[in-house]
């Protein structure tokens, strides 16, 4: 195996085995409240961001809640944005002025951040950018997304752009030395020719792992939530990263790189329509979306990071906390089939998805059954189903109906069998199976 894989899925086993987390976009622009891109898209120059700056301090921040939260939810571990694409640092940053404790908020938030979320038990990662639209140096006229590309006023000195890194460097040294141990370090992103060494990733990636070797990073060195760079390859370079990052999509087969490896990965979604807070983004998913997508994520040997936008006051918004709850409340039933499992190694079934942890697989049942809920290719291998959330025995039986699919096998919730029962829980009914055969040597082997 290459060094880099071996290394990768040594640092990456705890991210395998917990599989849902919280991404805070939290910043400056929770203020104007369109979301995180409102520079880029509204093209407001320093000074018209500036009001936001002069006004930011959220007194309502209270990141011992934000923790409570993710971990009720069933999360454990969580991302906040230490700098976003606007150049603002949520920390007390020696490289820049631009940071909270320059604003009526005086606090080094990203301490308190911290300090909260380890408290709780819980991994902590920084989302540290690469773009930084305030730095006198980053590439303005002309890029495509800086909020001045089309002022001409605007055009940087190439020759500078070392200077704009030694500063971005400087930053997360800063991060690294001065806040403990980090378990995640989350850089977003590269585009066009902004990628890789253009960062100076090895000498970036260096660096981290001189500091926190344990460290898990993501892709985006050298990729964005479009490409995903050679960490799908099988030769995967110094800075590939530990994880790749699909946004706001799940991937139809999972991930795997040229050789049909797996590679540890991780979608990143929003909760509404955007990432940082959006007042008129009403568009919520639900909690049964919620579970589903996770449940898909994992049983595509994958994970689900899913990201709230907290308001200008500090607070997570009451609908992301109501969906939260609900997701929370389905995980303390349910978590079992959720931390440590992986796909299955079985076809998916109509009827949901399997997740699967050695000899325990876990059906997810999203739709009702006609009679018993078949379990296809799984004929002689079913020991025992219990439902997961309580532990009672579910009917494994051979239903007079069902000669014609000998290498099958079925459960029911009642008797008699060949009725229709209602699910037991309309999100995800999660029915445990243990299997007399721990390697499915008798079932399919198709992907989810």
């Amino acid at each position: 195996m290459n060094e880099l894989i071996r290394q990768r899925t040594e640092r990456t086993e705890w991210f395998r085995h917990d599989r849902f987390g919280m991404f805070i976009h939290w910043g400056i622009y929770a203020i104007p409240a369109r979301g995180e891109w409102v520079r880029s898209f509204e093209r407001m120059s320093d000074q018209d961001y500036q009001t936001y700056v002069d006004e930011f301090n959220p007194e309502r921040y209270d990141p011992k809640a934000w923790a409570k939260a993710a971990k009720d939810a069933g999360m454990t571990y969580t991302v906040l944005t230490a700098k976003h694409h606007d150049g603002f640092c949520l920390f007390d940053s020696k490289h820049t002025t631009y940071k909270s404790t320059n604003t009526p908020c005086g606090r080094d938030l990203v301490r308190e951040f911290l300090d909260a979320f380890r408290e709780e038990g819980l991994k902590v990662g920084l989302y540290f950018s690469l773009i930084d639209w305030h730095h006198p140096d980053f590439p303005a006229y002309g890029d495509r997304i800086h909020p001045m590309r089309d002022d001409e006023s605007f055009r940087r000195d190439p020759e500078r752009f070392d200077a704009y890194l030694d500063d971005m460097h400087a930053q997360v040294r800063e991060l690294l030395t001065g806040y403990g141990k980090l378990d995640i370090m989350w850089f977003d992103f590269s585009y066009d020719d902004m990628r890789g060494e253009k960062w100076r990733a090895t000498e970036l990636m260096t660096m981290i792992r001189e500091f926190q070797p344990q460290i898990i990073v993501d892709n985006r060195l050298e990729a964005s939530g479009e490409e995903g760079g050679s960490i799908y390859s099988r030769t995967p370079s110094f800075f590939s990263g530990d994880f790749a990052s699909p946004e706001q999509i799940i991937p139809p087969q999972g991930i795997t790189d040229e050789d049909g490896r797996p590679i540890p990965w991780e979608a990143c979604m929003t909760l509404n329509n955007n990432w940082g807070y959006a007042a008129n983004d009403h568009a919520y998913k639900s909690a049964k979306t919620v579970i589903r997508k996770l449940v898909e994520c994992v049983s595509k040997n994958g994970n689900l990071l899913l990201n709230v936008g907290p308001d200008a006051k500090g607070e997570i918004p009451r609908r992301s906390l109501s969906v939260l709850t609900e997701v929370g409340a389905w995980m303390r039933r349910n978590g079992e089939s959720i931390y440590g499992c992986g796909e299955a190694g079985l076809d998916k079934p109509e009827w949901g998805r399997y997740t699967r942890k050695g000899d325990k697989l876990y059906a997810h049942i999203f739709e009702e059954s006609v009679g018993p809920v078949n379990l296809s290719g799984l004929g002689g291998q079913v020991k025992k189903a219990r439902l997961l959330e309580d532990g009672s025995e579910l009917f494994v039986s051979r239903p007079w109906n069902a000669k014609l699919y000998p290498n099958d096998e079925f459960f029911n919730f009642a008797q008699p069998e060949h009725f229709t029962y209602p699910l037991p829980d309309e999100l995800d009914t999660v029915v445990e199976i243990t299997l007399d055969d721990p390697h499915g040597k008798s079932g399919s082997q198709g992907r989810p």
